[in-house]
């Protein structure tokens, strides 16, 4: 039976080599290895000229035969033609509709089979000067932290699974924070020094969406919760929302529910190549047009590098472009 646990509510839900899998047919399991098909894409290859092979936790797929090459979505895309937000949408309808056969098997997303970490308790602790002095270089109050119910952290207690053994860990750090949902589940951790782990996602959640009331005319999704809060202190007649990463494309049925709250909605991402082309591919799947805010890499840093005032004088001409855009 798949329980609650296993709701599918966007694309990272769906495990990456189920995709490959399923749609190249595949008659053994993607378990880290590399494999080598017969071209999807030619089909008068004789000799097989395809490799799917894993890269940073992921897997790809290269097409020597046609040169086509990418990930999972973009796999999807070549064999049927679609565009990114089509392509998204079959994946998740289709892995939907795979979770209520019988002989569904859940598997964790990425092939993170091996060795899981699972967070068993956490500890909060008091605010301190440090904490004030961190957030508010960003013009991020107390007010806006407690709006968004971020909390700092004492220490955070995970469990690891190797090989059927149970071994637990405690980590305490200074500037370590949780944030919570209004259900007081808490979503993801925070480290802002860890350069390795600096997020740590604990539960699929669009950042933001238990502050919406739906009161302001125009909607901003932003790159990361805390670039929200910045842009909420900004006094702008905009509401945001922030997908847990860049990379994450929020699903079209949520798009479709927010447009019809908002007279436009724009995104506001990192001024980086990634960031520009996330921005893009809302574009390209949505028509939501975006600013672009060249001060420094993001929207919290040009706040502490420019300060408040400034940055909402470069980005009030920008916003007006982009919610007056056809």
């Amino acid at each position: 039976m798949i329980t609650t646990k296993h709701i599918v509510t966007g694309i990272e839900d769906v495990p990456v080599q189920w995709v490959f899998e399923t749609y190249c047919n595949l008659d053994t399991k993607l378990t880290g290895r590399s494999v080598k098909i017969k071209s999807m894409f030619n089909p008068s290859d004789s000799v097989p000229s395809m490799i799917l092979f894993c890269k940073d936790d992921s897997y790809f797929f290269k097409d020597f035969s046609t040169d086509k090459g990418g990930n999972h979505i973009k796999l999807v895309m070549e064999l049927f033609n679609y565009s990114f937000s089509q392509a998204v949408n079959k994946i998740v309808d289709d892995y939907r509709s795979y979770l209520k056969s019988p002989n569904a098997v859940v598997r964790e997303n990425l092939l993170h089979e091996k060795v899981i970490f699972k967070l068993e308790s956490y500890d909060t602790r008091a605010w301190t000067k440090s904490d004030a002095d961190y957030w508010t270089a960003y013009g991020i109050c107390s007010n806006i932290l407690a709006l968004y119910n971020v909390k700092p952290l004492s220490s955070i207690t995970f469990s690891k699974n190797e090989n059927g053994v149970y071994d637990f860990f405690t980590t305490q750090k200074p500037f370590m924070y949780g944030y919570f949902r209004d259900d007081g589940s808490m979503y993801k951790i925070y480290q802002p020094y860890v350069k390795d782990k600096k997020f740590m996602q604990l539960a699929n959640y669009i950042q933001g969406m238990d502050q919406l009331l739906f009161k302001k005319p125009y909607l901003v999704i932003t790159s990361s919760l805390k670039d929200g809060m910045c842009l909420r202190k900004l006094n702008f007649p905009v509401e945001f929302i922030a997908p847990h990463s860049e990379g994450t494309i929020i699903r079209e049925e949520v798009i479709n529910s927010l447009k019809a709250k908002y007279n436009k909605i724009a995104c506001l991402f990192d001024n980086d190549a990634a960031g520009l082309k996330a921005m893009q591919r809302y574009n390209d799947a949505y028509n939501i047009p975006y600013i672009h805010l060249e001060l420094a890499k993001d929207l919290s840093d040009s706040v502490k590098k420019h300060g408040s005032s400034y940055v909402k004088q470069v980005l009030q001409p920008l916003m007006k472009k982009a919610f007056t855009h056809e």
